[in-house]
């Protein structure tokens, strides 16, 4: 069988099964594409329809929201949760509340999340989930009620071994006990480990908040040491201001770097002298204020509205906002000003256009799926301490995370030389390590 003309065909079929799914043709492209030599190597999966059967969801479900605002208006939104792979355990990923959030949204993150979960090396498979929902300027009332009305309806779907939902975009704390309390009033079970991102006193684990930030963090410690590199020293900028820009800020600082910019939608900051994350937390933590008020607070720092923040020259770049942040100018400014590597903080924010710049550059480029699993491991630690009524300190639980991004990191290298490619190459380690591991699995379990 010619890999290269099953690789089209599946691919085109894809694009015309499900149109106007954009960022999904995007995630299943960049993946499909780079598993020629994987499939030459192994061609049972060929003959098992094994990439077919990863790019079909399990199961997609749509449902209608109905909740009630303050002033007594009945509000409509529609909710998703995408099933995607479960062969290598239950369902896992987070549910983002966005008014981007669509169809064709979540199977993209549902997508990449198999990957991502599969190099962790952890029991658990992938799935995502959201609403079109805006949290943003919405009372704690008006936020519980619209949890609670999705809950209502996702909660017949999950399980701590079927699907355990976490956070993502517009979903943190406050959303998780909402939507957790609401499944335990329907189920009358006090199921921990059925939705993970809990606050610590309940069930949570501690560093699951810092873990993505710091777990990219970690990636590009360990990407810069092949190059006989270190953070120590260096300028870093991050997009994005929400949890994951905030701890791996907070990661960066720990590790002697410097991080002299970060943003929001509504433009970015520039302090030289290093971001005050008490500031900074307490702007998006406490206030949810927007990014400028940062600046109006810190007199050596100042606010743009126009242009990007990668135009402020640094070391090391982490996108940590949303897809597709970094196009190709932002890269093309990034190596001109020097960039040594850049991590994805968040899923799939670079385009390609911007990632061939990088990889014609020679720059190191680690991929959402394997920089930002920490996140997701770290839910998955939140599982097993859930599963077995146990808590674990901070420190053994960052212990754990850093080696997990070792291994991960380790992993897309071997596996990238295994097949005749670069060590560099962490697009095609990563995706390659992620979906053999999915495959073995699927193979095994028969046409299921």
């Amino acid at each position: 069988m010619d890999v290269s003309a099953h690789i089209e065909a599946v691919y085109d079929n894809l694009r015309r099964r499900d149109p106007g799914e954009t960022e999904f043709h995007q995630a299943a492209q960049e993946v499909l594409y780079t598993m020629g030599p994987v499939l030459e190597a192994h061609p049972e999966y060929l003959e098992a329809r094994i990439v077919e059967r990863l790019c079909e969801p399990e199961r997609q479900l749509m449902f209608r929201v109905p909740w009630e605002d303050d002033q007594g208006t009945v509000r409509v939104n529609r909710g998703f949760r995408v099933e995607f792979n479960s062969a290598l355990g239950p369902y896992k990923g987070g549910l983002r509340f966005h008014p981007s959030v669509n169809l064709g949204i979540v199977k993209f993150l549902g997508f990449e999340q198999i990957f991502k979960n599969a190099l962790t090396g952890m029991a658990i498979g992938g799935g995502k989930g959201g609403a079109d929902f805006d949290p943003k300027g919405r009372s704690d009332g008006e936020v519980m009620r619209f949890c609670q009305a999705f809950m209502t309806e996702l909660y017949r779907h999950l399980g701590e071994h079927t699907d355990v939902p976490a956070g993502d975009i517009g979903v943190g704390a406050r959303e998780i006990g909402y939507l957790f309390g609401q499944y335990k009033r329907i189920t009358n079970r006090y199921d921990a480990g059925v939705l993970t991102g809990k606050p610590v006193g309940w069930g949570g684990s501690h560093a699951r908040t810092e873990a993505t930030g710091y777990g990219a963090v970690y990636f590009a410690q360990e990407m810069l040491a092949t190059r006989g590199q270190h953070l120590d020293g260096r300028r870093v900028v991050i997009s994005g201001s929400g949890n994951v820009a905030v701890y791996a800020a907070e990661k960066v600082h720990a590790l002697g770097g410097l991080v002299v910019a970060c943003s929001d939608s509504s433009g970015y900051v520039v302090d030289e002298d290093g971001l005050d994350l008490d500031l900074l937390k307490d702007v998006k933590e406490v206030r949810r204020g927007r990014i400028a008020s940062y600046a109006e607070s810190r007199p050596a720092a100042r606010f743009s509205a126009r242009g990007s923040v990668f135009d402020v020259p640094c070391d090391i770049a982490l996108p940590c906002a949303t897809q597709n942040e970094l196009r190709q100018q932002d890269a093309v400014a990034l190596v001109k000003n020097g960039v040594l590597a850049v991590a994805e903080g968040a899923n799939m924010p670079c385009t390609p256009d911007a990632v061939e710049v990088f990889r014609d550059a020679r720059i190191l480029f680690g991929p959402g799926k394997a920089a930002n699993a920490g996140g997701v491991a770290t839910s998955a630690l939140e599982m097993q301490q859930n599963a077995a009524r146990d808590s674990w300190t901070f420190e053994r639980t960052e212990d754990r995370l850093a080696g997990i991004m070792r291994q991960v990191h380790a992993q897309c290298r071997t596996t990238a030389e295994t097949y005749g490619g670069d060590a560099d190459d962490y697009v095609f380690g990563a995706n390659a390590t992620g979906f053999l591991r999915v495959a073995e699995a699927m193979a095994a379990q028969g046409v299921v």
